[in-house]
């Protein structure tokens, strides 16, 4: 039985985002580093690579990837450059 009072998280948060711009701009800087995880992770995951191999493949110590890829580090385009480089693969990126 739901309560007709409960609120879904969610539809919570939209409610703060509209009424905080400080709290969206927060949350898109979050989601972005998740972007940089995901990415970074489907790579080297692509590659067949564990983080230490991938680490020293792109010469980049193992923790930062580690950082990069549970989005504890928001990555430079030029850290991305280098790494995409290092496996010769290209870094793309859009505006959306």
């Amino acid at each position: 039985m739901t309560n007709s009072n409960t609120i879904k998280f969610s539809d919570y948060l939209e409610n703060e985002k509209r009424n905080d711009p400080a709290l969206t701009k927060m949350m898109e800087k979050e989601e972005q580093k998740l972007d940089y995880a995901v990415a970074v992770m489907e790579l080297r995951t692509s590659l067949g690579f564990t983080q230490e191999e991938f680490a020293k493949a792109v010469n980049k110590p193992q923790s930062t990837i580690a950082r990069i890829e549970n989005g504890n580090a928001n990555p430079t385009i030029k850290t991305l450059e280098q790494i995409a480089d290092s496996v010769g693969k290209q870094l793309t990126f859009s505006f959306v």
